[in-house]
């Protein structure tokens, strides 16, 4: 059961994620914790973060949230998810770090998360760690899409999870990156399909042969 109070926060935070994908994450979170870290591809505001580092704090673990807090393209000025609120005039960038510290502070999660200020890329670039669990939930393009699969699923340790967010099987929909990245998982034949949640997809890395 999750901490009612950082429930509260998840709710109230901005951000994208339906209450019952960020439950499901939470449940995977205390599975996995204590395992070895989790990480998380893009934090925005902290409303995964809470989910997960709730988790994460239950099993004794510590998640790990890499964003460049710059924004994917749809927050940027002018696009459909951009939030004025979160534009540094003085940058003339997007920046939601602050809001993700103080989201993180309000949930009581900051002894079990690692903020990792960098571009997927970049973190992936110099990782090494095996990692229980991946959720990955990043910029939405093809391109970027399948650089996160690429520089991170293969840190999934044997019986660890990868979750994918924004799995839209129908284009009218929603975009396609998510879940081609999804299906490239089950192609690979490294990860088996657990049940989905909304459009939360799950998948098991198998035990190495």
């Amino acid at each position: 059961m999750m901490d009612e109070a950082a429930r509260r926060v998840a709710r109230e935070c901005k951000g994208f994620l339906d209450e019952a994908e960020g439950l499901r994450l939470h449940a995977l979170a205390r599975e996995l914790g204590s395992l070895g870290p989790l990480l998380e591809i893009g934090s925005y505001c902290g409303k995964s973060s809470v989910y997960l580092g709730s988790g994460a704090r239950a099993a004794g673990g510590t998640l790990i949230c890499v964003d460049h807090h710059r924004g994917s393209e749809e927050h940027q000025p002018g696009e459909e998810y951009h939030d004025p609120e979160l534009f540094d005039r003085d940058a003339q960038r997007m920046d939601s770090l602050l809001e993700l510290r103080r989201t993180i502070r309000r949930a009581g999660v900051e002894d079990s998360t690692v903020l990792l200020v960098a571009s997927s890329q970049q973190a992936a670039r110099v990782w090494s760690t095996p990692l229980a669990l991946v959720f990955i939930d990043g910029g939405h393009s093809h391109a970027q899409a399948h650089a996160d699969y690429e520089g991170w699923a293969h840190h999934v340790m044997p019986g660890g999870v990868l979750a994918i967010h924004d799995l839209f099987p129908d284009p009218a929909t929603g975009g396609q990156a998510p879940i081609e990245i999804y299906r490239r998982a089950l192609a690979s034949e490294r990860f088996d399909a657990l049940e989905t949640t909304k459009t939360l997809g799950v998948l098991r890395r198998r035990a190495a042969r």
